[in-house]
């Protein structure tokens, strides 16, 4: 069973997602906090893998709790507009973000795939945001992009396109698996956690340019 709490200062949004997720048969609802301050309170007596965890909430933000959070995946919830809040939150150490209205089938999916530890989101909408908001990206020090070999950096940028690792296997030649080596590699040179931060990384790096960045 997946264990899984939610995390938002909306009841009424609580108990949809409740809803959905009781009538999967491999996923149990352990546990449910308004905050982010509550949710670490609970976080610190109850076992869970995955947390689905709202942005905007009194006394603790989700951005807040997110980086204070450690052992569970964490999902965070964004609006429509693309809050934010959600780059600093993948930032911080979120496996990635749905919208407030993701379908019920994309709302499951996401949870198992964190849980195996891939990125919850599509890679098209992770760009979006950082389209949106990159006035606001740091200049990134892509420095450490040479400790890994042409093959990695190859996968490396491959990843922050937003292609899969079936599509990036079919381009390389190359098995899946083999793909899921070089990123679990190119994770642990550059000290990332996951597919999604990947992505923030050769934004903030300066290796893919969005589209409406102002040129210089």
């Amino acid at each position: 069973m997946i264990r899984v709490m939610l995390v938002d200062d909306q009841l009424l949004l609580r108990t949809g997602f409740r809803m959905v997720l009781s009538a999967q048969p491999d996923i149990e609802v352990v546990a449910e906090a308004s905050n982010g301050a509550e949710a670490l309170e609970v976080l610190a007596e109850t076992e869970v893998d995955v947390v689905l965890m709202d942005v905007r909430m009194p006394t603790m933000d989700g951005v807040e709790a997110t980086a204070r959070i450690d052992g569970p995946k964490v999902l965070i919830l964004t609006t429509f507009d693309l809050d934010e809040y959600a780059f600093a939150a993948v930032k911080a150490g979120a496996a990635g973000f749905l919208l407030k209205d993701v379908p019920p089938a994309d709302l499951v999916a996401a949870i198992h795939a964190v849980h195996a530890g891939d990125a919850a989101m599509a890679p098209s909408t992770l760009r979006r945001l950082l389209d949106r908001f990159a006035r606001h990206l740091p200049a990134g020090d892509a420095a450490a992009v040479r400790e890994l070999t042409p093959r990695e950096q190859e996968v490396l940028l491959m990843v922050a396109r937003g292609l899969a690792n079936q599509e990036i296997a079919g381009q390389l030649d190359v098995a899946e698996a083999t793909v899921k080596t070089h990123l679990g590699r190119i994770l642990a040179k550059l000290g990332l956690r996951d597919r999604a931060q990947v992505v923030v990384y050769a934004y903030e790096a300066g290796l893919i340019v969005p589209s409406n960045r102002p040129k210089v």
